[in-house]
């Protein structure tokens, strides 16, 4: 019986400026809305301030997750600290699920007892918002094909900077027509868009945690590959997991009667990172005869 591993470990983007970036206009933003939406006495603009604090949150959180993933395994954690990527993200969207309550709240507040909007602030502060937030989406487009901690921050940011153009429209159906429930309404929408994007986050999140296949790696696909590879008669013990948002690990048993020639293992390890950007791997070889014996006597 062989044993071999193989350790591939994907390119690490610095992001760390765009982090920085980001976190710093959207504090600041956050800020203007708040002021605003107090003076405006708007429950859209204080909704969008909701949604885009838990996205300063989110980005900081995914900045430290993604240092700590690149932390070289010491002590006890002989993996490291990647997995801190996956619960960052099961963090970024309960956070979200409590900014949706508080939103809610306020907006139900509204219906019941509508107060005036000042339409026009609320218009130009959440454009500047359309601003900043496409600004700093465009900040992680780049990088998101390969990371999805990167894909997760550009997603956020593009998603505010629609929730912020449907706070401008709302701004103006105000001036406009004069309707309160408007306001009220228009946070209702946001709320929705939220807790569509949430769910997803948090679903695919509690996946990762729970050590379930990667959903853009096909078990079978990877089964059927092993298999047809020259002198593998059987595969077994195939398990499939992320490690970080990031990486993917692969552990399998090989049934190979006749054995195998020295390149074959980092053969095999280079085409599954090239197709299925699995990198890192451990293959345990078996000859049938010790696959037999194992089945007889454990």
């Amino acid at each position: 019986m062989a044993h071999q591993h193989t350790h591939s470990h994907a390119h690490q983007n610095n992001h760390g400026k765009a982090f920085a970036i980001g976190i710093g206009l959207n504090i600041a933003f956050v800020a203007v809305e708040v002021i605003y939406g107090l003076i405006a006495n708007s429950s859209a603009l204080l909704a969008d301030a909701g949604h885009n604090t838990s996205d300063v949150l989110s980005l900081v959180f995914a900045w430290v997750a993604a240092r700590l993933a690149t932390m070289k395994p010491k002590g006890k954690y002989t993996y490291g600290l990647r997995k801190t990527t996956i619960l960052v993200s099961i963090l970024n969207a309960l956070l979200l699920f409590v900014a949706v309550g508080l939103i809610a709240w306020d907006a139900f507040r509204k219906f019941s007892n509508p107060e005036p909007v000042a339409g026009s602030q609320v218009m130009i502060v959440a454009g500047i918002g359309v601003f900043i937030n496409t600004s700093t989406a465009l900040l992680f487009m780049k990088g998101q094909k390969d990371d999805l901690n990167i894909k997760g921050a550009f997603l956020h940011m593009a998603a505010d900077a629609g929730v912020s153009l449907g706070v401008v429209v709302a701004g103006l159906l105000i001036n406009f027509t004069g309707k309160l429930w408007i306001d009220p309404v228009t946070s209702c929408v946001i709320i929705v868009v939220i807790l569509l994007g949430t769910w997803k986050l948090f679903t695919d999140s509690i996946d990762l945690a729970l050590d379930a296949v990667p959903k853009q790696i096909n078990l079978e696909k990877v089964r059927n590959f092993l298999l047809g590879k020259k002198g593998v008669r059987d595969v077994h013990d195939l398990h499939i997991w992320a490690m970080s948002t990031t990486q993917i690990a692969l552990t399998v048993h090989l049934i190979m009667p006749e054995g195998y020639k020295d390149d074959f293992i980092s053969e095999l390890q280079h085409e599954l990172s090239h197709e299925f950007g699995i990198g890192h791997t451990t293959f345990q070889i078996e000859s049938s005869q010790l696959q037999s014996e194992c089945r007889n006597n454990c």
